[in-house]
């Protein structure tokens, strides 16, 4: 249930159009022009990281109530 509240969050937190974790703390336009800030890559990475845990805890429950 952590893994799903997690993964809720971190895709909340990812930019829409033009805004996210960059702008919401004062980054704007500025890094916006470099392409993607560091705080988002790391936010891409954890994203990606807590999704793989909550498919395989999802994999894990599905065989252990399946009863393999």
């Amino acid at each position: 249930m952590a893994a799903a509240l997690l993964l809720i969050l971190f895709i909340l937190l990812h930019a829409g159009r033009g805004g996210g974790v960059s702008e919401l703390f004062g980054g704007g336009m500025q890094s916006q022009a470099m392409g993607s800030t560091v705080m988002e890559r790391n936010l891409d990475r954890i994203t990606i990281i807590t999704s793989i845990v909550f498919a395989g805890t999802t994999i894990l429950l599905g065989f252990r109530l399946s009863g393999a």
